[in-house]
């Protein structure tokens, strides 16, 4: 059987694996994308609400990708940051740090769709729908046996592997590479709202015993409307009819918005916390869930992998071996800090405004204060929400 060889194999097509596909093809380098289908739904039929960082547009501007986008993102213009039971807030406006935004509010199925699009457009790419098993390692290049939807298997060699297969990754696990795991014990509901009162671009995030609960501004004056409940109570709310949820969201969340007005279609997401031990093996990487997947507090999950793409990108261009050690070794240095930043907030966030004890509120309550206060903590908070990190490359520095 021939054996292809190519420069990167990324394995996995969902909104990493395909955002990095768009980085390196205009590197002039050969590059392979094999669609595992490992995501829960097909990329453009993905029904979640993303909200993007700043940062992120700017790459997704950069790649073409927004301007194929049915409508453009909504701005998140203002956050509003609450506590059931807890004293104070956090209110916060992008024009503190004179900006217009501190993101965007996306469907998920337009991005992938979106992203489709700019893929068929690379030109070179070599594009594969099936799956990809790991081979071995053979000197300058990682073996991969590739089953091809509809067509026999064939083999591969890449110098360089890209694992965006999930956080179940096959490759990781193929790799000896170990992970951490944690169960939330929760499930994320997510549906559209319309509201009664809830002012423009703003994002609610309300904090309460039974989990979290958010409202991001969509185009048509809906929201996005998530609500963590606990697993063994999920079949039972999903139950409910479009009345009933209308009713348990206003429950959980409160009147700041105004009246729950109406409900869309709902769907279910079990909230688990899956991080590998190392990112990369011998002519492997880790990017995107496949090397961490986080709690949905703060809406870091997206952000964080595309910030892998980028980072792996701005090393790889111009490198001679894209999969040589000293490569690898710095891009796992390069994702270091930032990665365990993002772990330490979203997973503190999860685990902290779960706690009911009076020491857990007094913490939150001061915790709130000391951001209102202070402009400079609050500013260095809200840039780094904003996806502007050290040690990662803009889009432009990448594509140049």
């Amino acid at each position: 059987m021939e054996t292809r060889e190519f420069d990167v194999v990324i394995v996995g097509g969902g909104l990493v694996g395909a955002s990095l596909a768009c980085l390196l093809v205009p590197q002039g380098r050969s590059v392979a994308l094999v669609d595992a289908g490992s995501g829960p739904v097909p990329l453009t039929a993905d029904p979640r609400k993303l909200a993007l960082a700043a940062a992120s547009l700017d790459t997704l501007a950069a790649l073409g990708v927004l301007s194929r986008l049915p409508v453009p993102p909504t701005p998140i213009r203002r956050l509003h940051v609450s506590r059931e039971g807890d004293f104070g807030q956090l209110r916060c406006e992008a024009a503190e740090l004179g900006r217009e935004a501190f993101g965007g509010v996306v469907l998920a199925g337009e991005l992938g769709a979106a992203l489709e699009q700019a893929l068929t457009a690379l030109p070179g790419l070599v594009r594969v729908r099936g799956r990809a098993e790991a081979d071995g390692v053979d000197g300058g290049g990682r073996r991969l046996r590739v089953l091809p939807e509809g067509r026999p298997a064939e083999t591969w060699q890449a110098r360089l592997v890209v694992a965006a297969d999930g956080s179940a990754s096959p490759l990781r696990g193929a790799a000896g590479i170990e992970v951490a795991r944690h169960d939330y014990g929760q499930t994320l509901i997510v549906t559209s709202a319309r509201l009664s009162a809830a002012p423009e671009g703003t994002a609610f995030e309300r904090f309460t015993d039974h989990g979290p609960c958010a409202l991001l501004p969509m185009a048509g004056g809906r929201h996005g409307a998530l609500c963590g409940v606990a697993t063994a109570e999920t079949s039972a709310v999903l139950a409910l009819d479009d009345a009933g949820y209308s009713a348990y969201f206003q429950r959980r969340f409160g009147w700041r918005a105004g009246r729950v007005l109406e409900v869309g279609a709902r769907s279910a997401w079990p909230l688990h916390r899956v991080v590998a031990a190392r990112l990369v093996a011998e002519r492997l990487v880790l990017v995107g869930n496949a090397a961490q997947t986080l709690h949905p507090i703060g809406a870091q999950g997206f952000n964080l992998g595309l910030r892998d793409a980028l980072t792996l990108a701005g090393l790889l261009r111009g490198a001679a071996d894209p999969g040589a050690d000293a490569l690898l070794a710095a891009y796992a240095e390069a994702r270091r800090e930032d990665r365990e930043a993002t772990l330490a907030l979203s997973d503190g966030l999860a685990r902290a405004t779960a706690g009911t004890s009076p020491l857990h509120r007094l913490g939150r309550s001061l915790g709130f204060a000391a951001l209102n206060l202070d402009a400079g903590l609050r500013a260095r908070f809200l840039t780094g929400a904003m996806g502007y990190r050290p040690g990662v490359p803009r889009a432009a520095e990448v594509l140049a």
